[in-house]
């Protein structure tokens, strides 16, 4: 990211887009600068405090009271683009307990390092086996994400250029450091070589080559502050942070053999920037999407997402979400047909800021918010309550205990879904003729759900529900 701009948190609910509208449904609140976030293999979402502490939130909204993981006292407190950063649990982290962050240390450096789950709530916070610690010569541009290849099980790493501004070490598109690429990296297995605790994939696109670091998957990128997988092809989306020009989204085939060249700091975005000592134009990988940095409102830094492959918004079905810090806009990247996208702005969620996204286990979406604090679901704006709509349903009593009524007048109601608020599916009921129902909840456990409601007109709305 550029900065980090503390900032009251004002709204969150609902925008309005040429065609594709979405909302923000709040999930759980109170974090502290959270950066990043992700799954483990289950329900929760582990949310990654910038000063240096992992929390845990559980599928009911509530959030553990010991962080899973503190080291507040190995992170660099100078706040920033500095910080605990990234977060990556191992494929078979079930089994080994295995995870790996990404945080600048007291010293400045980037550090990629191994903890140890102690309990199943709990890391072992002396556990830390160190794999690598970058220099960074300026405190920006840091980037700090990672991810595990869904293909081929290796951690991925992304970096930024070592900052100030215009990559004034040229250090994106030298080969001989780690600065400005992504990296790919064995972490099952360590080479011959004492100081390093990963071994390099054979098949990485630079190995043997002696004026090249074998650890580089790609390079030419400025500050790659997210990017991700998607789950359905192993294609790798970038979404890396511009100059003064252009912010960018890179899209790479899952079947990519790597060695790709995204420009920088010869071209940012698709224009040029300084391409002295650059080679021919043929030999970069441009943008798939980018957007212009200002305008009103001001735009200056994106924060890359996911594309959307879960099952319960299917009109968000392929859309690749992403966001600018600076507009608090959320916009998505739709594939018109191959290798042809389409950007659009989804509208503006003041007052969040957003630093990350996060895919559940099932493959919903949410957004993460730096000054809110808030992690929100991504879900329709046409499934969201609308007083014009619907408006004579009600849900009673509310909160319930044991059962719930759901009364409606004037509609033909054809499917109504039960979902906790990770959108698992709790009950489904069809073919309701009678305009009363009742409904046991004496199974749910407590806290909110949501009813999405399906008339058969077309018409949907989704109601809140509070078991006690």
């Amino acid at each position: 990211m550029k900065k980090i701009i503390p900032l009251f948190f004002v709204s969150f609910f609902i925008s309005v887009c040429p065609a594709q509208d979405i909302q923000l449904e709040t999930v759980a609140t109170g974090f502290v600068s959270p950066v990043n976030a992700a799954h483990a293999g289950d329900s929760r979402l582990f949310i990654v405090e910038q000063p240096g502490a992992i929390q845990i939130l559980n599928s009911d909204g509530s959030v553990n009271a010991a962080p899973f993981l503190d080291i507040n006292s190995l992170v660099s407190d100078n706040g920033g683009e500095q910080g605990l950063l990234g977060l990556a649990f191992h494929p078979n982290y079930s089994s080994n307990g295995y995870f790996y962050v990404n945080y600048i240390n007291n010293s400045g450096d980037t550090v990629i390092s191994r903890f140890t789950r102690s309990t199943t709530d709990l890391a072992d916070p002396n556990s830390e086996v160190i794999l690598l610690i970058i220099p960074q010569p300026f405190a920006n541009h840091n980037a700090g994400d990672m991810h595990f290849g869904p293909n081929d099980g290796y951690l991925y790493i992304a970096t930024g250029d070592g900052g100030s501004g215009g990559d004034p070490q040229n250090n994106a598109q030298n080969l001989n450091n780690l600065l400005g690429k992504i990296l790919r990296i064995d972490v099952d297995n360590t080479t011959t070589n004492p100081n390093l605790n990963y071994a390099i994939p054979a098949d990485n696109p630079f190995v043997g080559d002696a004026s090249a670091r074998d650890e580089i998957w790609s390079y030419g990128l400025r500050n790659p502050w997210k990017f991700s997988f998607d789950s359905l092809n192993g294609d790798m989306w970038i979404a890396d942070v511009g100059e003064s020009n252009k912010e960018e989204i890179n899209r790479t085939s899952g079947s990519s053999s790597g060695g790709e060249n995204f420009g920088w700091r010869c071209y940012e975005g698709s224009s040029t920037f300084n391409t002295t000592g650059c080679g021919s134009i043929s030999t970069f990988t441009f943008p798939v999407a980018e957007y212009s940095y200002g305008g009103n409102p001001f735009k200056c830094s994106i924060t890359g997402g996911y594309r959307y492959r879960g099952s319960l918004e299917s009109s968000l079905q392929g859309l690749y979400f992403f966001a600018d810090f600076c507009s608090n806009q959320i916009g998505y990247v739709e594939e018109i047909s191959d290798d042809t996208f389409q950007l659009n702005f989804a509208g503006t969620f003041s007052g969040q800021n957003f630093s990350s996204f996060v895919e559940d286990v099932d493959g919903e979406l949410y957004a993460v918010g730096l000054s809110s604090g808030t992690i929100s679901k991504i879900i329709d704006a046409n499934l969201s309550i609308d007083e014009n709509n619907f408006n004579e349903i009600n849900l009673y009593p509310n909160p319930a205990d044991h059962k719930v009524n759901i009364q409606w007048e004037g509609y033909h109601i054809n499917s109504i879904r039960i979902m906790d608020i990770q959108g698992k599916i709790m009950k489904r009921l069809h073919d309701l003729p009678d305009n009363l129902i009742q409904m046991s909840v004496e199974n749910f456990e407590k806290g909110l759900y949501l009813i999405e409601i399906n008339s058969n007109n077309g018409q949907k709305t989704i109601k809140k529900l509070l078991v006690k």
